[in-house]
Order: structure tokens, then sequence, then C-alpha cells
């Protein structure tokens, strides 16, 4: 019998075995360990190590034994976070990673095979491109990129390098989603005509703070990277980039990728809208006569009520995407106080409208109305909510050395992320624009294609050619 040592295997990545399935929601170590090749481990380096990181870190351990994947190296460019990263991997799986701040000593190790991307959103498609060309498969957060055509230059990196590009769509791997998804795809409410997706989040003002000196253990100037040098500024950094235009895409582009990414998957939308138009603005914030206490929220920052902000992204915000068959994806961010859509009462999730009836998603279950009826005539049949295990299918992808095995391919990732870019764009510029999706151009408008990238630092451009 032939041997192959693991990098050759993790290079091919093939199946030994035919008719063994790739891709799902993860095996049980026994029907693993059936697989060719599956007991070859898998190093692994987790990028960035804040709320979403301890997420992919909590993840990989948990697969520890099921995928045999080792936590290598962790990396931040932050390291106060080393120290509780370390605590939370020795607890959870016994294992102990070296410490980086510079991603680029990690994709120097030849001994790593992939790589999670879980930095800012514009280090995303750098980042990406080097890991690619480094050699390691990637699993990145969404939104895959900060701008269309980074999202353009990951995919051609991926395919160029032959890795794995997964990005960060949870609910491809949700076992509810997909059936939904099978049963819009069936005809279940007939001809699907528009869908919506929610993302109702009241947030707080984040407050304002003078300029200053960065903390002492945090890279400042590499946490910038690809974006324009500017002072620090503590309500620029850590969780509140979000917010900024220089490294963020508001919450349509946090929260929003999810959502657009089911409605573009529920209409088998494959393709770019020919037609958007987003209004909105940055609503509900005013001075108050006092400091309102402040609160911690997610990300570990804090909030202040109505305060003033330096925030630059709109808080409040809806698009209308119209493709060339005239079926429509409606999108509404609602960042202060609102009533709820469907009969879940949903704050985050979709809704879909066919000729013969209707279908919401919520708290990763749904259920489907036909045409005036009150009551469900279908519907998940665990209500509980599930765990999707998106990062198992990542590593069950890698060994299979295939990118239809990935739910969230870059392409996806890509096509999805576009929509919270259009809508972006077209909120910035002011205007409904047409957009020619084979050229990834809109129609005779300079400036609204020189929001498609951007102008990049010295040292952090993402190349022309991957």
């Amino acid at each position: 019998m032939k041997t192959t040592n693991r990098r050759d295997f993790l290079k091919t990545s093939a199946i030994g075995t035919a008719g063994i399935a790739i891709g799902g929601m993860g095996f049980s170590a026994k029907s693993y360990a059936a697989i060719t090749g599956a007991n070859e481990r898998i190093n692994l380096a987790v990028i960035g190590l804040r709320n979403q990181g301890t997420v992919h870190l909590t993840s990989y351990c948990s697969l520890k034994e099921s995928h045999q994947v080792y936590l290598r190296a962790l990396c931040d460019t932050d390291e106060a976070l080393f120290a509780p990263a370390l605590k939370l991997v020795a607890e959870k799986s016994g294992q102990t990673p070296t410490t980086h701040w510079d991603l680029r000593t990690v994709f120097d190790d030849k001994a790593i095979d992939a790589v999670s991307i879980v930095v800012p959103n514009h280090w995303h498609a750098l980042a990406t491109v080097w890991a690619c060309q480094a050699g390691k498969h990637v699993y990145v957060e969404k939104p895959a990129s900060h701008n269309i055509w980074e999202g353009r230059k990951m995919i051609e990196a991926g395919r160029k390098y032959g890795r794995r590009v997964q990005v960060g769509l949870n609910n491809r791997s949700s076992q509810n989603v997909r059936e939904a998804m099978a049963f819009l795809h069936k005809g279940g409410i007939g001809e699907i005509y528009l869908a919506r997706a929610l993302c109702f989040k009241a947030r707080d003002s984040y407050g304002l703070t003078k300029d200053g000196t960065p903390p002492a253990m945090f890279h400042y100037d590499r946490w910038l990277g690809p974006a324009p040098l500017r002072p620090y500024n503590e309500k620029r950094s850590h969780y509140n980039w979000h917010w900024y235009w220089d490294t963020g895409n508001g919450d349509t582009g946090n929260t929003g990728p999810h959502q657009l990414d089911l409605a573009r998957w529920g209409m088998q939308k494959n393709e770019h809208p020919a037609a958007v138009y987003s209004t909105g603005g940055l609503f509900g914030l005013t001075p108050d006569e006092g400091k309102t206490p402040g609160k911690r929220v997610y990300g570990d920052v804090e909030t202040y009520g109505h305060d003033k902000t330096s925030q630059e992204t709109p808080n409040t915000q809806t698009a209308a995407y119209t493709y060339a068959d005239g079926k429509i994806i409606e999108m509404e961010t609602r960042g202060r106080y609102t009533n709820h859509e469907g009969s879940q009462g949903q704050e985050v999730g979709n809704l879909f409208y066919g000729s013969e009836g209707w279908l919401e998603i919520g708290a990763n279950n749904w259920k489907a109305f036909r045409r005036r009826e009150k009551q469900p005539f279908a519907q998940s049949k665990d209500t509980e909510r599930e765990r999707a295990n998106h990062w198992a299918n990542f590593l069950d992808a890698v060994r299979a050395g295939k990118n239809d095995a990935l739910h969230a391919d870059i392409h996806d990732g890509h096509m999805s992320t576009s929509l919270c870019h259009l809508a972006n764009i077209s909120y910035r510029v002011g205007r409904s624009l047409k957009f020619d999706g084979a050229q990834e151009k809109f129609v005779n408008d300079p400036a609204a294609d020189a929001l498609l990238t951007r102008d990049y630092r010295a040292g952090y451009v993402v190349p022309a050619s991957v």
C-alpha cells in the first residue's frame, strides 16, 4: 500500500475511499477515523484573538480529537490578549501554542497548514492573499473583504494556489437553514420574487475621546496595516473599528453579510444585481446634559446611550437590489429602538415571499405559511437552536481537497459580501446605481467606481496580480 506523508497529503487532500461525502455537519470521531488520511494532523493558527477569535479557539479545541486539529500558533497585534487566549486553549484542549504579534511570522512557519483569520475587515483580503501565497488554507471571517475589488483578488489567490478558502458565513452549515433552502428551491412557496434581510440591533453611542498613545503591548502600526496612517484613538480601535470606513463597513457589513447571504442563497441569485439604491443615516445620537453611565457590550467596549459619537457609518440603512429578471432583495439595518417583523419577532433573520406564500428564518429555525393562512404548513423539525459547526466543515474540505466541499467557498462569500459593499457605496454617493456584474464596475459612474477599491499604505498593498 502506498503511503503519503502529512505535507503531501494536505497538499493533494485526496479522499481514498469512494462514496464518502465530506462537508456535512461534521463526523463523529469513529466515522471520521474511517476516512483515509483522517489521522493526519492539521496544524492551524488563529490570527485575531478578541471576541469572535475566542469562538474560533473554542471551536477548534472541541475538534481536537474528532478532526485531528492542532492549534500550533496564536497571533494578535495586541499582546495583552495572549495570556487569556493561552489559558482558554490549555483548559479546553491541553495544547500550548506559540504566540506572535506579526502575522507574517505565522505565514513563514512551514509547519502550519491552515489559518483562521479573525482580524478587522480592512485586513481580511491581504491576510488571505498572503496566506494562500504561503501555502496555507484559510478560514476568513465575514465580511469576506473590505471592498469589492479585494474579494475578487481573494478568489484569484485561492484558485491560483489551490487553497481552500472558507468564509465565516456560519448559517450555511446549519442543518435547519440548509433544510429551509432546500424547501425554497423545490418550490415550497412557489416562485420567489422578494427576499428581505433583517438586521435590527439597537446600539448606543460609543462616545468620544481625544487622540492618544496606543497601549504599550498594542502594535498599532501593524494593526492599521492597509488603512491610512492616523493618530491612535480608542474609539477607532478594538471593536469600534466597525463604525469607520477606513477599517469597517458598519452593521450592514457586520451582521448584514449573514442575512444578505441567506437572501441571495434562497433566491438562487448567483450573479450580481443590476441596480442598487441605499439610503439612511446616523440617528438618535445627540449631546446629553451630562455623560450617561457607560456599560460594557459585546466587544468589551463602553456605550453611552444617546451621546455624541464620531461614528461614520449609518445606524439606520435600507437597500434595494434589483436583478436583471426584476426580482428584488431588500436589506434593512435598524440601529435604534424598533418593532420586529415576522411571526417569530425577528430582530436578525430573513423573510422570503413567493407566489404561493412566505417563509421566515429566525433564530436558526424556519416556518412557511401558505397564502393568507396564519398557521405554518411547514417548519423546521428541531426548534432548538443548534450550533453550526462551520469550522468542522472547513477542516473536512481541507482534507477533501475540493472547493465544492466548502459550505461557504470564497466565491459565495464574495458574491454575498458584495451586496453589503454595493449598499454602502450607494449610501455614500447618495444615489441609485446601475452595476455591470460581469465587469464588477458601475455603469458610467467614476465616483462610485472609486469606492470599489481603496488606496493602500506602502507595504500593505493588495496586489493586482496575486
